[in-house]
């Protein structure tokens, strides 16, 4: 018994033929595993690299809007701090024009008043 058991162990014995297909089998089925496995990892890491970019754009946008907001308050006050000055130079300009009317005449015939080349 230990004889056989020693042959065996020492590889004296050639494998049945059914063991050599069942092990190209294993080894086909292997390498079709490997080959999925490959792609599994390229589009993972694809994937995370999308993340990376569309993360990165996120954080860009975040900052950029933050930019945005602050120069477009900054223009915004600057507008309505220009538009107060408009409204009050208007408001001198009729008050000005309302006291030169009260002091000058104003022509009522609608006929202009003649220049004399004398």
């Amino acid at each position: 018994m230990t004889s056989v058991g020693l042959s065996l162990a020492t590889g004296c014995m050639s494998p049945p033929p059914e063991a050599e297909a069942r092990l190209a089998s294993l080894q086909a089925e292997e390498e079709q595993m490997d080959t999925v496995l490959d792609n599994v990892e390229e589009r993972l890491l694809g994937n995370q690299a999308m993340l990376q970019t569309w993360e990165e754009l996120g954080r860009r946008h975040q900052q950029v809007s933050e930019l945005h907001c602050a120069t477009a308050n900054a223009h915004l006050a600057g507008l309505m701090k220009h538009y107060e000055k408009m409204e009050e130079k208007g408001r001198m300009l009729k008050r000005r024009r309302g006291s030169v009317a009260a002091v000058d005449p104003v022509l009522t015939s609608g006929k202009a008043p003649r220049i004399s080349n004398n």
